[in-house]
């Protein structure tokens, strides 16, 4: 049984017992458990994350290689940003309540839930190792049109908010919009110093962390409808202290160095797992993200 979960970790305790009710041995589910239990072999939810194909696994090795010796002086150039949606309602799953048995409906023990989570909006956010810079709300679906129209009334402004000098580093991942022709040649025009970024790698993006801490301080408000929302946002963003990126820059080299344990010379592992938990909580480097 143990051989057998250790080859394919997705078999069941249904499947393991009719294997082995095939070669006429009759054991419960529960003994199987137990069993596996022994041997320190749990069931337990798997994480989800991007599908990687091999040419973004090459490319995840490329950019740890090229950026593992990189001094603390150039992540504290960078500027870092992504979009993220966040929902009215959409936070709730998984609060507690305690109460006594057959209490369970009882209007303080309830969660209000909505259709759609009861609407969402999309934000467009950038930080670096001063701290965050501008919040905005993304109006309707973002094209590079909009996505330029950000980047033209934001970056610099938070650029000079965050006191980065001559030379900063420009962090964006490879969506289709930030990769556009018009886009590159906005870029171009502005004199941004781009980052190279691997496809596929959200959890090598320290903003992903914050994104987190967010939405848990805002859904901890509680907003009532979209314009709480947005405005809660922006007032949990600037909330956010200094140390806790610097924290996560600070160790951004043990992102790539287990990126480069995973894909380097002798690795035998799968594809860099990165949690997204509070930053002020675990260390980045042991991250796992959750798509």
């Amino acid at each position: 049984m143990v051989r057998t979960v250790r080859v394919n970790p997705q078999t069941s305790t249904k499947d393991l017992q009719h294997h082995l009710a095939a070669d006429g041995v009759t054991v419960h589910r529960s003994t199987i458990r137990r069993t596996l239990h022994k041997e320190m072999l749990y069931a337990r939810v798997m994480q989800r994350k991007p599908f990687l194909h091999p040419q973004h696994k090459q490319s995840r090795l490329k950019c740890a290689k090229a950026h593992l010796d990189k001094p603390a002086s150039f992540w504290n150039k960078v500027l870092w940003t992504d979009e993220t949606k966040i929902e009215l309602f959409g936070h709730n799953k998984g609060r507690y309540a305690w109460r006594k048995k057959n209490t369970a409906f009882q209007e303080k023990h309830l969660l209000p839930t909505v259709k759609y989570g009861g609407g969402s909006i999309m934000l467009w956010g950038c930080v670096a190792s001063a701290g965050t810079g501008n919040l905005v709300k993304v109006e309707g679906h973002m094209d590079s049109t909009q996505y330029q129209q950000i980047l033209e009334t934001n970056v610099q402004e938070s650029v000079t908010k965050l006191k980065l000098r001559h030379g900063w580093i420009f962090q964006q991942d490879n969506d289709p919009k930030h990769c556009s022709k018009s886009t590159k040649a906005f870029m171009q025009r502005n004199k941004y110093n781009d980052l190279e970024w691997p496809s596929q790698s959200p959890d090598l993006n320290i903003i992903e962390n914050l994104w987190c801490e967010l939405k848990r301080a805002v859904h901890a408000r509680r907003p009532s409808n979209l314009n709480e929302l947005e405005m809660f946002c922006k007032e949990e963003w600037s909330k956010i202290p200094s140390t806790t990126i610097q924290t996560l820059i600070g160790t951004y080299r043990k992102r790539l160095e287990q990126a480069w344990a995973n894909y380097g010379p002798g690795a035998t592992c799968g594809p860099l797992n990165v949690l997204i938990r509070p930053a002020k909580l675990i260390s980045p480097a042991i991250l796992m993200f959750p798509h």
